[in-house]
């Protein structure tokens, strides 16, 4: 809340149950504190929230987000330029991924005027409009406000991962019990499995969200395309995952998506094609999740080639991936392995 003084916004906190002094440190900041007792509903929490503002417009942020960039000027006219338009904020979450923390980013609809939208879904909750136009279909016009966020809320340890998940998707039955032909919640139930690490299940539930006709261009379409891939990767369907190559056409200018390719060729020893994909990545240059677009398609392509023997070349994929310390562990060890007794690195093997 730190981050939000001075900008004259009116600070309004609802508590739904929290014992870790939470509403003492947010007392220091605004007296307007509420107390919602829980029920499973995200949704019903934030609309609880959103109805206790003084003004019709509101900013949505969750305690693990903390803004990092805020042009008031700049936003007060978009307000205005807007005004039933949902305004869109720049997220980016940290992550925990192999020993490392990684940063992915997405974009999310969090400005609006609560006259025209609200809330809906007991969790992974999208705004609706009271006119029925629902974000997740894409069908509600939104701008780009400028506001960005770090989101913490993913930095958990494995076990924390796996509680979160399995809440989530009892939580996710529950709706799909009643929308069982949603895709965006079959594509957060999936998400939810991978989470869990249930891999299986999780390309279960993402291969039928995606046999809707969806818009390519939704950012819960891609983020669904890409964690399918790695689902099937992952429970051992490497072969059925080839099948991306038809997406190509649709995702392919994705840093992202190209990385995704090369792991699937990787998987079905495709080796070339997989190098090719991890170059394609770099010179896309768009990534959203750190490191597909640089040092972890380097690293990959470096992998490859030291498995085929070619060691010159895996030594200098490595060498591209910079300080990366599995990089850096395998170019010292593949030089070391084809250094002469002089100490000069030998020709590779072909």
């Amino acid at each position: 809340m730190n981050a939000l003084q001075g900008y004259g916004f009116e600070l309004v906190v609802v508590d739904t149950g929290s014992s870790d002094g939470t509403l003492e440190m947010v007392r220091d900041y605004t007296e307007t504190v509420y107390q919602f007792e829980w029920c499973d509903d995200f949704s019903k929490a934030k609309n609880y929230a959103v109805s206790k503002a003084s003004n019709n417009t509101v900013l949505v942020l969750d305690t693990d987000e903390y803004v990092t960039e805020l042009d008031l000027a700049q936003l007060e006219k978009q307000v205005q330029e807007h005004p039933k338009q949902v305004g869109r904020i720049q997220r980016r979450n940290f992550l925990y991924q192999e020993s490392e923390i990684r940063t992915s980013i997405e974009y999310i609809n969090r400005l609006f005027d609560r006259r025209y939208y609200h809330y809906e879904g007991c969790v992974h909750e999208q705004l609706v409009g009271f006119d029925g136009l629902s974000e997740d279909a894409g069908a509600i016009s939104t701008y780009q406000t400028g506001i960005c966020v770090d989101h913490s809320g993913y930095l958990l340890d494995k076990e924390e991962k796996r509680k979160k998940a399995i809440r989530n998707m009892d939580l996710l039955r529950r709706m799909l019990e009643n929308k069982e032909d949603d895709p965006y919640l079959l594509y957060q139930m999936g998400k939810s499995c991978y989470m869990a690490e249930q891999y299986a299940e999780a390309s279960h539930y993402l291969g039928k969200a995606l046999e809707f006709d969806l818009d390519e261009k939704l950012e819960f379409v891609i983020d669904a395309v890409e964690t399918y891939g790695y689902a099937l990767v992952n429970s051992g369907q490497a072969q059925t995952a080839l099948g991306f190559e038809g997406l190509l056409d649709a995702f392919g200018n994705s840093s992202d998506f190209q990385f995704l390719m090369g792991v699937i060729y990787m998987n079905n020893e495709l080796f070339q094609k997989a190098v090719n994909s991890f170059e394609q990545a770099v010179k896309l240059g768009n990534a959203r999740m750190t490191g597909t677009d640089s040092y972890l398609a380097y690293y990959n392509a470096g992998v490859i080639c030291e498995c085929l023997g070619q060691s010159q070349e895996a030594v200098d994929y490595y060498k591209k991936a910079g300080d990366y310390a599995p990089a850096v562990e395998r170019r010292i060890i593949v030089m070391a392995e084809n250094a002469d007794e002089e100490g000069t690195f030998k020709a590779p093997c072909k």
